[in-house]
């Protein structure tokens, strides 16, 4: 039984897809998957996928990368949040990367979305790029500790992750960990903590292989799960059971049944 803990089946390769989608999920054993909202305008369709299928959850927030859309402010967030099928504040975090110049803004953001994450209790979904010694600094000073976390699509360094799980969040791999080249990332999947360790494919994009260069899925994270089942010589089932565990410890609010 795996999860993947962040996805987004609300963009159009998906969504598109929807019925064929969910079938490969279940024949792959991929129980649940998170659905991460990235803009407030999209959030009622992710929110609207996780009341039509019960394996499905919802997360409300606005990517760092968004700029021409509506910003949040916290208690806006807070409302959206205070729903049975939201079980997570996110996708939010820093991006400088895309963005070199203006970074205030997000550092405004993120600090509004980990507010928020406290006042409703539920906890954050953190994407961070190029940007490591910021992302930290923000969740301590904003007490993200008290509601934890995940480091989604984890490409950072083992100092950044033990940091981060020094502040009781999770660390999450997607298909990045099965490529040739991600020899560092790969040493980090084989140290991080069992009990704080996720999946995820961040679907549609970063197809593990085999199937890279393909729209990616949920069904894919079975490849995440193996891939990190032979760095740590341990058996896909034991990393599938141990993954389930955590997602539904840290996202408490998402029900197994």
């Amino acid at each position: 039984m795996y999860v993947d803990s962040h996805c987004h089946l609300d963009f159009p390769d998906l969504n598109t897809r929807q019925d064929e989608v969910l079938a490969a999920m279940a024949a792959s054993a991929v129980t649940h998957a998170l659905c991460v909202s990235v803009r407030l305008e999209d959030f009622p369709a992710v929110r609207a996928l996780a009341e039509r299928h019960s394996n499905l959850f919802a997360s409300v927030g606005v990517h760092p990368d968004n700029i021409d859309c509506e910003e949040p402010d916290e208690a806006r967030l807070v409302a959206l949040a205070d729903h049975p099928r939201v079980v997570a504040i996110g996708e939010t975090g820093l991006d400088y990367y895309w963005h070199k110049d203006q970074p205030e803004w997000q550092r405004a953001r993120f600090r509004t979305h980990i507010r928020a994450a406290r006042r409703a209790g539920k906890p954050l979904i953190v994407h961070t790029r190029n940007a490591a010694a910021d992302t930290l600094r923000l969740l301590r000073e904003e007490g993200a500790d008290q509601v934890g976390g995940v480091m989604h699509c984890f490409t950072e360094t083992q100092e950044v992750a033990d940091a981060a799980l020094e502040l009781g969040f999770y660390i999450s791999f997607s298909g990045i960990v099965t490529f040739k080249n991600a020899t560092a990332l790969k040493a980090v999947a084989a140290r991080v903590p069992l009990d704080r360790l996720l999946i995820e494919t961040d679907a549609p994009y970063l197809a593990p292989v085999p199937h890279r260069g393909k729209t990616n899925e949920p069904a894919f994270v079975v490849h995440v799960a193996e891939e990190i089942a032979r760095l740590r010589g341990e058996s896909p089932e034991r990393i599938a059971r141990v993954t389930t565990d955590n997602f539904f410890r840290l996202f408490r609010h998402a029900s197994r049944h």
